[in-house]
């Protein structure tokens, strides 16, 4: 089966992709991140921290990584994702997601999830075009907040996973990309649970997906959606 990126890349991306630059640390991480979506690895354990590594480098390369990779994944939805089609950016009708940046729009607003995306790709490719809260260069130090917002791009990275998943399922399965995007949900998954980035009530409405196809990690997470103490 063909990789990940092989996959998508005849596919449209929906917003241009982040680089790193050739001969940086955070490229060389950058490359390890994505051979772990090759087949045969363990995921649960390549996300882990690599021993002697900086967790906020390792960090930002994974939030680009699924920035890039749920873009794609977005990219091959989106003309069917309409404001006709998807008048609330939610996951089925117990679960609708509010937009707020406290800029344009400094109160949660009810948007068309076209809509909603546009301004979520937008809001995260501003924040890690940012040199002073991703820093490309290692003599440059992550801010101190960096951690707290990456659980906040990546908590907002998961709400397309989930509006894709419930409303555009047909889709995914109609252009073949079920298994490479199932594939990169479960790295999506184990990386933001390894680091406690996204909280656990925020997964309920992939629960019984997320308990199908994560099912390995979840008998040994107590915690974690869906399974009881």
């Amino acid at each position: 089966m063909a990789s990940f990126m092989e996959f998508f890349q005849k596919g449209k991306t929906f917003k241009p992709k982040k680089k790193f630059q050739p001969g940086t640390l955070r490229y060389s991480l950058h490359k390890q991140a994505q051979a772990s979506l090759n087949s045969g690895i363990n995921l649960k354990a390549v996300v882990k921290l690599p021993p002697g590594e900086d967790l906020n480098d390792w960090t930002a390369v994974h939030v680009v990584d699924f920035f890039n990779r749920i873009n794609l994944i977005y990219g091959t939805v989106c003309e069917y994702c309409t404001e006709e089609s998807c008048p609330t950016m939610s996951g089925g009708p117990k679960y609708e997601y509010l937009w707020c940046d406290g800029q344009r729009y400094r109160k949660p607003t009810h948007l068309p999830a076209p809509q909603y995306i546009t301004l979520l790709m937008d809001w995260i490719e501003s924040q890690i075009n940012d040199e002073s809260i991703f820093p490309t260069k290692v003599d440059i130090p992550f801010p101190k907040g960096f951690q707290g917002m990456c659980k906040k791009i990546v908590t907002r990275l998961f709400r397309v996973f989930v509006h894709v998943y419930i409303h555009h399922f047909d889709r995914l399965i109609a252009s073949g990309a079920e298994a490479h995007v199932n594939t990169c949900y479960k790295h999506f998954y184990y990386f933001v649970s390894e680091f406690d980035l996204v909280s656990h009530k925020e997964f309920e409405p992939l629960k019984e997906m997320t308990q199908r196809i994560c099912r390995d990690h979840l008998e040994n997470q107590p915690g974690s959606p869906g399974v009881r103490p």
